[in-house]
């Protein structure tokens, strides 16, 4: 099977500063892959290679067995591209908007007014198709956009932090869509976020760090490696449990609210700390890493370029 994408030992220059640094990252079709990553740290690089809008120093990047840099349109082709800057024509209707890209794109008069029709029923704008852009609310305008990059059937959508400066009710419907579109056309979705929690969407998330992957995996993978999950007790006398439970060999904490006791399945360890504990137990909870956790324990203190 070829891959959706495929990016091998990738260099980008700009000028004397390296942004992506032999990097190499590939996707089976149908996958959501997300990028995390601080400011600087190489995902728009990234993405850009891929998109056939930069060059890159060295290395070979391929879209659907496309070489971007040998067979750029061919590549291109493949590819739906959605970045942070808005495109969209805001006193044009959304038909026109939709129509202008499709004639840029090659498409027949015929074609071009049915992948039009089938898009504005697919995102729920038919009845908004004569409506000015600049009416349409920021999630509404979005949905458009995608809309506009799905117009020649591309099987890799590409996405730059596409819910920035949205509200969280607008990016909700764009993840809804944007699932919807792998679940339903088996799309392949490469996506830029700095929202911790759209990366949980991801079926894999890179993180990336002074222009290298340092970091993937799913989120489960991820965060079970962090290896940080807690099972969280107070009891009637947290000292006596604390001195049981480190001569049971628990990796266990006196903290303000009771005792963590680090584990990998906290929720089933419940029942055999309980009778280790031997005091009565007040309270039980447990904690797992989020996201955010795995993100900043994997780029704490390496700095930027």
């Amino acid at each position: 099977m070829v891959n959706a994408f495929e990016v091998t030992d990738l260099l980008v220059r700009y000028g004397t500063v390296t942004a992506v640094d032999h990097l190499s990252v590939s996707s089976p079709p149908g996958r959501i892959t997300a990028v995390l990553g601080p400011n600087g740290a190489g995902k728009s690089s990234l993405l850009k290679a891929l998109s056939t809008a930069l060059r890159p120093a060295a290395g070979a990047v391929q879209v659907f067995g496309h070489n971007v840099t040998t067979d750029p349109l061919l590549a291109r082709r493949q590819i739906g591209l959605l970045f942070q800057e808005r495109v969209l024509d805001t006193e044009l209707s959304v038909r026109q908007n939709l129509w202008f890209h499709a004639r840029l794109f090659g498409l027949s008069r015929h074609r071009a007014q049915q992948r039009i029709d089938e898009l504005l029923g697919l995102f729920e704008l038919s009845q908004r198709r004569d409506q000015i852009v600049s009416e349409l609310s920021g999630g509404l305008a979005r949905r458009v956009e995608i809309a506009r990059a799905l117009l020649h059937k591309p099987r890799l959508l590409i996405l730059d932090e596409p819910t920035t400066a949205l509200d969280p009710e607008a990016r909700h419907t764009v993840w809804n869509d944007l699932r919807r579109l792998r679940r339903e056309l088996g799309m392949t979705v490469l996506y830029s976020t700095h929202y911790m929690d759209e990366a949980e969407f991801a079926d894999e998330i890179l993180i990336i760090h002074n222009g290298q992957v340092v970091h993937h995996g799913s989120p489960a993978q991820m965060k079970t490696r962090l290896n940080s999950s807690q099972l969280l007790l107070s009891t009637q006398d947290d000292e006596a449990a604390l001195r049981r439970l480190i001569a049971a060999g628990f990796d266990v904490v006196m903290e303000s609210g009771g005792l963590a006791i680090r584990c990998a399945e906290p929720e089933k360890q419940i029942a055999l700390v309980v009778q280790v504990a031997v005091v009565p137990v007040l309270t039980v909870s447990v904690h797992h890493p989020s996201m955010a956790d795995v993100y900043l324990a994997t780029t704490a203190g390496s700095g930027q370029k």
